[in-house]
């Protein structure tokens, strides 16, 4: 079954943000569209270039309203590790949420059991707590930070006009579709 229009599940954690740690749970990602991105680990190779690729976008998805959670099977101790050694990851200012017991990454359907780490997934969350997008990548393929910009703006253009609908490269200001009778073929 997907997780696409579900609520997301309780949780409590442990974030590093800001140089403090602060506890994060579900409450924390409704009255805001949230982005949640899971990863494997610290102090690997691929996530670091996601996760300094978001730090580098933003305040893009700020102006939107959006807040950003980075979340792996560390712990919050961790990340604060590797935000003290890694230039990269001391440029994040969005919160890096611990998830030692898995529960977090079980509940957006993301863990791999036999190694006790995420996969690479991807959540757009309206303000009402529901998922609005989900992607799930092999750990092998790092993700693009504009092209997730790009689709939480779709996101957020799709709730904001009932009845549209955002074609593929849709970008602010760009045409819209709305599906009807008259449209069946002609696209």
């Amino acid at each position: 079954m997907s997780l696409i229009n579900t609520q997301v599940k309780p949780f409590k954690a442990t974030a590093y943000h800001n140089g403090e740690f602060v506890p994060v749970s579900e409450e924390n990602l409704k009255g805001k569209w949230s982005v949640v991105v899971f990863y494997p680990a610290d102090f690997t190779f691929v996530c670091p270039t996601e996760l300094g690729d978001l730090a580098d976008h933003y305040a893009e998805f700020q102006k939107l309203g959006v807040e950003i959670y980075g979340v792996s099977t560390d712990t919050h101790f961790t990340h604060k590790a590797w935000h003290d050694t890694s230039d990269t990851i001391a440029k994040i200012k969005y919160p890096l949420v611990g998830d030692p017991t898995g529960a977090i990454t079980r509940n957006f359907e993301v863990m791999i059991e036999e190694e006790g780490l995420a996969l690479r997934g991807t959540f757009v969350i309206n303000p009402q707590g529901d998922i609005k997008l989900c992607e799930i990548h092999d750990n092998g393929i790092g993700r693009d930070a504009k092209e997730l910009l790009r689709k939480v703006q779709a996101a957020q253009y799709v709730a904001a006009h009932p009845g549209e609908v955002c074609p593929a490269k849709w970008t602010p200001g760009a045409e819209t579709l709305k599906p009807s009778l008259d449209l069946i073929g002609k696209i």
